[in-house]
């Protein structure tokens, strides 16, 4: 007998949550450039991943938004990394104007459909652009590490992209984080590398 869907609050993250571990899915990235993936955005365009990230940009990558009164998948919990997106969703809004402050561009990047990202980024008030990457084009052309899942619902895609976050600049990766747990605490990751705060020195490469 399968396990029913799990109850939750979406903009909390439950006690107890497994930590993911670094598995090496994204040792390739840093020195790449970005590669030109067109995809829908919450502004209602259509954006080229790489003219976007010829300027200075931060693109966070989140497996699946959930939506308040909708089931999440059988096991989400369970899996490393895949709760918490709404609540590093709206933490990416909360500090937006220190990215700008800096000169850098927010992109969220989900597989989830357009329309469900424009929902999303509507109800939580989302400054920044959120971009569909449902049919993977972005992920397979950076190999980004994926995982599947048994949808209950259609706004949650089969193929989910690992949660990460990269820094670009002048169109190629200077810097990676993978894994990303807490994601509620990223944005204070990222922001304090791109500020020298992090012990590092800003944009280098590994």
């Amino acid at each position: 007998m399968s396990k029913a869907p799990e109850s939750h609050n979406i903009y909390e993250l439950p006690p107890g949550l497994p930590v993911p571990i670094d598995d090496g899915a994204c040792a390739h990235l840093p020195g790449m450039p970005m590669p030109s993936a067109k995809l829908h955005s919450t502004s209602g365009k259509i954006v080229d991943v790489a003219s976007a990230s010829k300027q200075k940009a931060v693109f966070f990558f989140f497996p699946a938004a959930g939506r308040p009164g909708v089931p999440l998948p059988v096991g989400w919990n369970e899996i490393p990394g895949a709760r918490g997106c709404t609540p590093q969703i709206c933490s990416f809004r909360d500090s937006t104007a220190g990215f700008r402050v800096l000169g850098f561009q927010i992109f969220g990047v989900s597989a989830q459909r357009p329309v469900d990202l424009m929902e999303i980024a509507h109800r939580n008030k989302i400054q920044y652009e959120l971009l569909s990457d449902s049919e993977l084009k972005l992920a397979k052309e950076l190999r980004l590490p994926t995982f599947g899942i048994e949808p209950p619902d259609q706004l949650f895609p089969k193929t989910c992209i690992k949660r990460l976050t990269l820094v670009v600049e002048a169109g190629r990766i200077r810097k990676v984080f993978y894994p990303v747990f807490p994601p509620d605490k990223n944005v204070a990751e990222v922001l304090s590398y791109l500020t020298g705060i992090g012990g590092k020195a800003p944009y280098a490469i590994k």
